[in-house]
């Protein structure tokens, strides 16, 4: 109940409130500490959540927790998590996740064909039931107190939430590779930053979408392979003149894979890339830096580069020393390689 001259409050005490109220609206940056009762706003703004995790040989019971801790203190919420298993090896991490099952609005469905990062997308959407879908991956980590209420808020039809690193540094930063790549790329990924290309800068890891307007824009499951699927949906919705909302709502990103296991993605993600460069044309950094090689002829002195040198690059970044630089010019060699460019 908002206060009232009745319970002892000033007058002003209602205009305040609106005013603070609004003002989060408008700005989408929501500290909730300054609204009072906050949840009955909330339960007013969305009625309901399907919070939607697709997983690949990672244990996310404790995120399936934490997330349904915050969905349940969410007043008026109708609420469920779904987390679908996308055809695991690793039995262990399979079994660990099992629990889950045991969670209040909680489900986990295991499928035995790995079917790729889109197509488990859009099957979980046929799996969800309500309006509103929360999209999250498996390797993430709560680190907001309000996350859940923080997309409650919104009223825009898709919402990137964007990601952070831990707060503590992890005990390898030095050695990992895929630590030292994110943190080097920390501050691009700010809102104020995303928000200068919002269509350009999306990533599936943390969005909320409409759900008709999902059902009406799959995500492209000729994306079968690591890589791009996210990128080339926010491309698709730009054409359709949809521009995704960004707010300073992040997850942390707490999957750091071996280098080598990291250099294997990326060679896959590059793949994927070239195989629909013409789709993604403009929406991707690398890309266009291999266009201006091709403009200026130089992809025959890249690809001698790389030939050259490519097991001594790869060498180094499997290492436990890896460079960045030497990563940026592995990609760029490795695409320039494998793309028809003369």
């Amino acid at each position: 109940m908002l206060p009232s001259r009745d319970s002892g409050c000033k007058g002003t005490t209602k205009k305040l409130f609106t005013q603070i109220c609004f003002k989060k609206i408008i700005n989408y940056q929501v500290i909730l500490s300054d609204i009072p009762n906050y949840s009955t706003i909330f339960a007013t703004m969305i009625q309901n959540l399907s919070i939607l995790i697709p997983s690949y040989d990672t244990c996310c019971l404790q995120l399936v927790k934490d997330l349904s801790q915050q969905a349940a203190s969410v007043m008026g919420l109708d609420w469920e998590i779904i987390v679908a298993d996308d055809g695991s090896f690793n039995q262990e991490l399979i079994e660990s996740n099992l629990p889950i099952e045991q969670i209040p609005h909680c489900r986990y469905i295991i499928r035995e064909e790995n079917v790729g990062r889109a197509r488990i997308r859009n099957f979980l959407a046929t799996e969800a039931k309500y309006e509103w879908l929360l999209f999250i991956d498996d390797d993430m980590q709560v680190v907001n107190p309000n996350y859940i209420s923080s997309y409650i808020l919104t009223d825009k039809p898709v919402v990137y939430g964007g990601y952070t690193l831990p707060a503590k540094d992890i005990q390898t930063k030095k050695e990992n590779l895929r630590y030292r790549y994110e943190k080097a790329a920390e501050k691009k990924h700010t809102c104020e930053n995303r928000r200068l290309f919002p269509n350009r800068d999306f990533h599936t890891a943390n969005f909320l979408i409409h759900r008709p307007l999902l059902q009406e824009n799959l995500f492209d499951e000729r994306f079968s392979r690591y890589g791009y699927e996210d990128v080339f949906y926010g491309k698709m919705l730009a054409r359709q003149n949809i521009t995704i909302c960004h707010i300073d709502n992040p997850l942390a990103f707490c999957g750091f894979d071996d280098n080598e296991t990291f250099v294997r993605k990326t060679e896959e993600s590059i793949c994927t890339l070239n195989e629909f460069s013409e789709e993604l044309t403009g929406y991707s950094s690398l890309l266009d830096f291999a266009e201006r090689m091709a403009t200026y002829h130089l992809c025959g002195l890249v690809k001698f580069w790389h030939r050259l040198m490519k097991k001594w690059e790869r060498r180094n970044l499997i290492s436990s020393s890896p460079s960045l630089l030497l990563f940026k010019l592995y990609k760029i060699g490795y695409l320039i390689t494998i793309r028809k460019c003369h």
